[in-house]
């Protein structure tokens, strides 16, 4: 993946086009781009980010921000209640026992990570 301002794009080979495509993952608008290398796929991507930015300033709408900080999970019941007896065990809300969770475990899988 690569990054600019936040938002990450996901690439893959076009044969037809012979060119590698780039599309903006976390964002609910369409955002694409293309290059042959490394090099202008980041020129590219940063340039089609800069073009909706623009366009939402000008329309005078609130661009999607990368990630929102709220995101759903579908558990089995059984887990939603281990997960609240854990949490309340520990004094804590599911939601901060979550993330001191899912935090403590991405920094074991990406020690370098800050």
């Amino acid at each position: 993946m690569i990054e600019y301002k936040g938002y990450h794009g996901a690439v893959e080979f076009d044969a037809e086009l012979d060119k590698f495509h780039g599309r903006v993952v976390n964002t609910r608008s369409v955002i694409s781009f293309y290059g042959s290398s490394v090099e202008e796929l980041r020129e590219e991507m940063a340039a089609s980010v800069e073009t909706y930015l623009e366009v939402c300033e000008e329309k005078g709408t609130d661009p999607d921000r990368p990630y929102s900080g709220k995101f759903m999970v579908r558990v089995t019941p059984e887990l939603h209640r281990d997960v609240a007896l854990a949490a309340a065990s520990e004094g804590k809300s599911m939601n901060e026992w979550l993330s001191k969770w899912l935090s403590e475990t991405i920094e074991e899988r990406e020690p370098t990570r800050s």
